[in-house]
Formats: C-alpha cells, sequence, structure tokens
C-alpha cells in the first residue's frame, strides 16, 4: 500500500509540474461561469453590439436555473471532455515514450500498482475539476436566476462525474496500449464520440450505454428524476471501468514497454 500511495504522490506532482492542476481547473472554471453569465446578459450584449434596427424590440424568454445549469452540464461533456482528453492523453505513452516507465518497472513495482495509481490520480484530478466548474456554476445560477435544490445538483454532479470517470478510462486504456501519445487521444475521442454517437441515435437499442449516464444526470436536474433505466445504465458503467482497467493491464504486462 505504502508503494502505491508513492506511485500515486508522484502523478499528483506530475501533474502540478506540468501546471495541469492550475490551468485544467481553471478552464472549469470558465465553463461553468461562461454560461450562467452570458445567458443572463444576453440581451443587454445584443442591444449593445447586436447591431439591431432602432426600436427593435429584444425579448429573450429567460430560463429556468435547472436549464442554465443543464446547458453547463452539456459544455463540459463536449469542450470539458476535450481539454481533459487532450491534458491527460500521454498519461502513460509520454512515460513510455520518455523511458521513465520502464526505469520504474524496473524496480519491484507491478504492473496493477502503476496504472491503478495513475487511474485514481487522474480520476481524482477529474473530479475535482469538474466540482469546481459545476460548483461556480451552481453559485452564479442561484444568483442570477432561481435557486436549484442541493439534492438535484448534487445528484446530477455525481452521476455526470461517474460518466467523466469513464471516459478518463478510456483515455488511460489508450494511452497503456498506444505508444504514440497523439494516436491514443485520437482514438479515445473517436471511441467516446461513437458511444455518445450510437447512444443519441438509437436510444431504444442503447438504453443501457454508459453515454446515457449524461441524459440521467440532466433529466435529474431538469424533471428531478433520472432514466427509468438506470440500473443497466451504472452497471454497464461500472463494468466498463473495471473491464478497460483489467484489459489495460493484462495488455501493459506483456507488451515490450520500448520497442
Amino acid at each position: 500500500m505504502k508503494q502505491w500511495l508513492v506511485l500515486f504522490q508522484k502523478e499528483q506532482v506530475e501533474l502540478w509540474r506540468n501546471y495541469k492542476w492550475v490551468w485544467v481547473p481553471v478552464v472549469f472554471l470558465l465553463l461553468g461561469s461562461s454560461t450562467p453569465l452570458s445567458t443572463y446578459f444576453m440581451p443587454q450584449i445584443l442591444e449593445d453590439f447586436g447591431g439591431l434596427p432602432e426600436g427593435a424590440v429584444i425579448d429573450i424568454p429567460t430560463p429556468t436555473g435547472t436549464e442554465v445549469l443543464a446547458q453547463t452540464l452539456s459544455d463540459f461533456g463536449l469542450l470539458g471532455v476535450l481539454v481533459l482528453t487532450l491534458a491527460l492523453m500521454g498519461i502513460v505513452s509520454a512515460e513510455r515514450q520518455s523511458g521513465v516507465a520502464a526505469i520504474i518497472l524496473l524496480k519491484p513495482v507491478p504492473y496493477f500498482s502503476y496504472l491503478t495509481a495513475k487511474w485514481a490520480a487522474i480520476i481524482c484530478f477529474t473530479w475535482v475539476s469538474l466540482g469546481l466548474g459545476y460548483g461556480l456554476a451552481m453559485y452564479y445560477t442561484n444568483l442570477l436566476f432561481d435557486a436549484i435544490s442541493l439534492e438535484r445538483w448534487f445528484s446530477s454532479f455525481f452521476h455526470f462525474g461517474l460518466w467523466l470517470t469513464l471516459v478518463m478510462t478510456i483515455v488511460l486504456f489508450y494511452s497503456t496500449i498506444l505508444k504514440q501519445t497523439g494516436t491514443a487521444a485520437f482514438c479515445a475521442l473517436g471511441t467516446i464520440l461513437l458511444i455518445s454517437l450510437l447512444s443519441s441515435s438509437f436510444p431504444a437499442w442503447f438504453s443501457w450505454s454508459p453515454a446515457q449516464l449524461a441524459n440521467h444526470a440532466t433529466l435529474v436536474l431538469l424533471e428531478g428524476e433520472g432514466l427509468a433505466d438506470y440500473t443497466p445504465v451504472l452497471l454497464s458503467t461500472l463494468f466498463g471501468i473495471i473491464g478497460l482497467q483489467l484489459g489495460a493491464i493484462a495488455i501493459f504486462t506483456h507488451k515490450e514497454l520500448v520497442d
């Protein structure tokens, strides 16, 4: 356990050293604040800079607080996923290219400990970034629109965070099995996009898909209740996380570290 904690601490130090613990949370804070602020001030922005004819009346329906937060989750699902993937795509592949992985694993360090410590580090990083951004969105939404139930906010935060956990596990999987960082990022984003497209295009066939967690989080916000088929979605997500982790460990164990 002590060895695992040392590896986990090493990953946190690397994230600080590369300023990822600075700029990624800042990006999430900007994403979290941009939707409520831009939505609230949009009529004034259009009036001042929209180039509208004199006397034109701007009548934009005021969204509810839950609708604003739902849009924020949509931003996290697109831009947030892209930022996290680009920030963490080299979590393993970069160390393989530089030879750091070979040096670490020359010591009596189990592959299981090496990869699970990395996984725990990036998941912690992801949840903190999401929590900061979504928390700021909650603050501005309550301030500028109407109050949001803390229970709804927390439930949507938890389920969207679980979806991001699977997303980051996919990123780690490809970073482990592929040595080229760019290829790993491309495959990870392609897989995430494919899962999301299939789930949205064929909801009846893919009602169990982990991508439905994002929809569940949105429904909890808007309606107070999530998906009817929640249990299969949760189980497929958990099995996906565990399966990808075990698959990455098995492949990495039998893969030559330095080509």
